[in-house]
């Protein structure tokens, strides 16, 4: 394997990482900006770590948690067939309802456990964040995210906790404390389309392939790739790129293990 075996179970703290590091919307840049205009004396919570005002739990990672229940063993895809054969059209199965001991990914794995219908992946992607019309489904919404995040990271020693103090009150952060794992996944990244890429996506590691997905849906990528130099870069986003435009179907039934991995790209190409 290409990657640490420590890691056989780290992809989801990868992810988590990623997105409080990396994301735009949380990170004070471009969109944030505008999400948050109506509240600009919060604008000194931007500097170095994320906002709480918005619960929306971001498409990377809810997709990352279907990919990390498929990699443990916990759910995957039906059976292709002549009537299903797109991986859009394909529905989630319950393979195991063992926990993971990952409060999010536990809380998931019941949802679709206790869901009365088969649903897709787009169609969890979208439930997990309440994005539905039919009042039934919204108790599958994920809740109070960013704080469960932040305090998993706080567990695991990547994130502190403080007090920002405004004009009115104080609220508590979560600044990073440990700057090497941002570093780390940094260059795990990197390394999947420079040092380690293999040229051919039956080869690529799991666990790799699924963090280039997720960065990209969760539009990390480029930010992620920025501290390259210019050949460099140019040449990692060409690889990544041809990792994004491949044809998702076809990829999925070359690369064992991977079709859940390709239908939450499917997903996200399709939105």
């Amino acid at each position: 394997s290409t990657i640490d075996k420590g890691e056989k179970k780290g992809l989801f703290t990868c992810l988590l990482c990623f997105w409080w590091f990396f994301s735009p919307f949380l990170a004070g840049e471009g969109q944030l900006s505008s999400l948050l205009s109506p509240a600009p004396c919060l604008s000194p919570c931007l500097q170095g770590y994320p906002s709480f005002w918005n619960d929306c739990l971001s498409p990377g990672l809810r997709g990352g948690i279907l990919i990390e229940l498929a990699l443990r063993g916990r759910i995957h895809l039906e059976p292709l067939t002549a009537r299903k054969k797109r991986l859009l059209d394909r529905k989630v199965l319950l393979k195991s309802a063992a926990p993971t001991g990952d409060v999010l990914l536990d809380e998931t794995l019941r949802h679709i456990k206790a869901s009365e219908s088969t649903e897709t992946v787009q169609t969890w992607i979208e439930l997990l964040t309440g994005e539905t019309w039919n009042p039934f489904k919204l108790q599958y919404q994920l809740r109070n995210v960013r704080e469960r995040v932040a305090k998993g990271l706080v567990e695991k020693g990547i994130l502190t906790t403080g007090k920002q103090s405004f004009l009115l009150f104080d609220m508590t952060t979560h600044p990073v404390c440990d700057t090497t794992e941002k570093q780390r996944l940094l260059r795990k990244l990197q390394d999947s389309v420079l040092e380690r890429w293999t040229g051919d996506l039956r080869r690529m590691d799991r666990r790799l392939l699924a963090l280039l997905v997720l960065a990209h849906a969760s539009d990390v990528l480029e930010k992620a790739l920025g501290s390259l130099e210019d050949t460099q870069y140019e040449m990692a986003m060409s690889r990544a790129k041809d990792v994004l435009e491949a044809d998702a179907e076809l990829a999925a039934a070359q690369g064992r293990g991977t079709e859940v991995i390709w239908a939450v790209l499917a997903a996200f190409s399709r939105a």
